[in-house]
This record gives structure tokens, C-alpha cells and sequence, in this order.
């Protein structure tokens, strides 16, 4: 049974960057009070890049996925799989990974979204896996890609100042080598209040409430206890240690969450990859662009064992072990 072996990833992130003074500004001038050192003591971030109107997930997921397969030297033509995690797509259908296809020219093998808010690229990641090692795809290309931006009320300052717009994409390749060692995904849909976006269309209206609305603290504890039992449990399907990871790539949600999951894990934080400083939470996007980060600064080597982890609405989580 072949492994599924990341060969190579991408990133992209759009070019307009607010930084927290921009953003307190820009609230300020709708009487709702924040500041730099307000958001950066409670989340970490500092600034995060919006999506111009109109730019589309699919267009950002092309540009992160062409990235990608420029570094493993894949061509589009030779993709049997692409799948989209997002929350944001383009249309209701076609799905935003047959939209991508299109663009990068891919014809004729499956393409598909997953939707798992957060958790999506974990979700979509551990699917990849499990085609390559059933002998239905060899080479797999899973995007993590939102427009976060247009599902925000810039009137809530308790969401509004998490959230921003970006794209991740690995390249996965049947290998005899050791990739994905194990996979752990859950979720709780007894959980949906806590983290939500409770709209949709009917008949050509909005119904319901489109806005992403959240209880941070109910979604805290249970990011931080769910994480923590889930990379304990992946450790164990995979037969090694925690001591064993060399990187943890968790959801770039909030730097507080990162650091209560490393001391509850004993994970040191210079194994952590943090980049939520640089482009907030970016939903599904958030992890491969942190372990794109990681591997193109030189801190992930090939060899290394990487922990992936995902956490969001519905409830959702789940880790992926793997070997560089």
C-alpha cells in the first residue's frame, strides 16, 4: 500500500495588508473601540491581508496552488485529485475545485470540495491520503483557500479583528517512503452554536443570519482539550511519541490557543510553527500556509515529523502525522 508524500507546497496571500492601528482607524470611524495592543494581547495578531471586493477564493486558491506545483515540479496535467477545503466558495456549485481546475488547465481527474470550516485542510488532507492509499489517485493537489472577509461583520468587534483572506496548497505523490503516517478527524455537531455562519439562500434571498458568529471562550477550551486528546491519539495510531514530532503546525487561530496546547502537550515553542501574526485566522488556509512557511525558511527538512492540526465550526478538529 503506497504512502501519500507531500513533494511540495505553496502559498499566497492577497496583497492589501491592514495592520491593527489601520483597523482600529477604520472601526473607530463606526464608533467601536479597539487598538494594536488590544488585539495582540489576546490573539497575536498583527495585521492580516484582506481580499480586494470582487477577488474570489478560487482565484487565490489558482494562485497557491500553481505555487505549489512549481515547487514539486508537477505539472497540472498529471493531477488525478484536487480538492478545496473552504468555507467562503465562489458559487453554490460548480465547486471551487473544479473552478480551480479550470484555471490551471487540469482536465478529467475528480475534483471536489470539503467543507469543515477551520478544520478543512486537515479534513482534506487526511481524504487525499486516503485515495493514494487505496490506489485511486498518485498525484494530489489539497488547497486550503478563503475570502473570510465577506462573511464578517465589520460591526462585531469581537470576530471582526480574528479573521483574514489567503490560500495554502500541498502537492501529495504516492511514495513506497513513509508521508502520512496517520490521520485523526472528529467532530461534534451537538457543538454548531459556538462557532457558525447560520445563513443561506432560498428562493434568491438571504435567510438566516450571514455573518460568522462565535463564543470565543466556549470555542477555546474546546479547541485546546479537543486538540490535545487528538494529537495524543494520532501519536499513538502512528506508533511514536510526542517527543518524536519535530514541528507542530496547528490552526492559526489565535496565539493563545497555540501556546495553552504546547505546554498541555509539552511541546516546546520553538516546535511550533506560529505565523497567525502575519495574516490572522485564515480558516482552512491557515495551516498550509503556516507549513509552507516553515518548509520554504529551511526550519522543516526532509526527514523531519510534522504534526498538522485543524479546529472549527461544526465542531471539527483532527491532526495529520507525517514524515517530510
Amino acid at each position: 500500500m503506497p504512502y501519500a508524500k507531500i513533494i511540495g507546497s505553496g502559498g499566497y496571500l492577497p496583497p492589501r495588508i491592514v495592520t491593527n492601528d489601520e483597523l482600529a482607524a477604520e472601526l473607530a470611524t463606526r464608533q467601536i473601540e479597539t487598538s494594536d495592543s488590544w488585539i495582540v494581547e489576546r490573539t497575536g495578531i498583527r495585521q492580516r491581508h484582506l481580499a480586494d471586493a470582487g477577488v474570489s477564493t478560487s482565484q487565490l486558491a489558482t494562485r497557491a496552488a500553481q505555487a505549489a506545483l512549481d515547487d514539486a515540479g508537477v505539472a497540472a496535467a498529471d493531477l488525478d485529485l484536487i480538492i478545496v477545503a473552504t468555507s467562503t466558495p465562489d458559487f453554490v456549485f460548480p465547486s471551487t475545485a473544479c473552478l480551480v481546475q479550470a484555471k490551471l488547465g487540469a482536465k478529467g481527474g475528480a475534483a471536489f470540495d470539503v467543507q469543515a470550516v477551520c478544520s478543512g485542510f486537515v479534513y482534506a488532507l487526511s481524504t487525499a491520503d486516503a485515495f493514494i492509499r487505496a490506489g485511486r489517485a498518485r498525484t494530489a493537489l489539497v488547497i486550503g483557500a478563503e475570502v473570510f472577509s465577506s462573511i464578517l461583520d465589520w460591526n462585531d468587534r469581537s470576530t471582526c479583528v480574528l479573521f483574514g483572506d489567503g490560500a495554502g496548497a500541498v502537492v501529495l505523490k504516492a511514495s513506497d517512503e513513509p508521508g502520512i503516517m496517520a490521520a485523526q478527524l472528529h467532530a461534534d455537531g451537538s457543538q454548531m452554536k459556538i462557532l457558525c455562519a447560520a445563513g443561506n439562500v432560498s428562493h434568491g434571498e438571504v435567510v438566516g443570519d450571514p455573518f460568522l458568529r462565535m463564543d470565543g471562550q466556549a470555542v477555546f477550551k474546546l479547541a485546546v482539550t479537543s486538540l490535545a486528546k487528538s494529537a495524543i491519539d494520532v501519536c499513538a495510531e502512528a506508533g511514536v511519541s510526542l517527543a518524536d514530532v519535530d514541528w507542530l503546525v496547528p490552526h492559526q487561530a489565535n496565539v493563545r490557543i497555540i501556546n495553552f496546547l504546547g505546554r498541555r502537550l509539552g511541546i516546546p515553542d520553538e516546535k511550533i510553527v506560529v505565523t497567525v501574526d502575519r495574516h490572522a485566522n485564515t480558516s482552512a488556509a491557515s495551516v498550509p500556509l503556516a507549513f509552507d512557511v516553515a518548509r520554504k525558511d529551511g526550519r522543516i527538512k526532509p526527514g523531519d515529523t510534522v504534526m498538522m492540526q485543524g479546529v472549527g465550526g461544526g465542531f471539527t478538529w483532527g491532526s495529520v502525522l507525517l514524515r517530510i
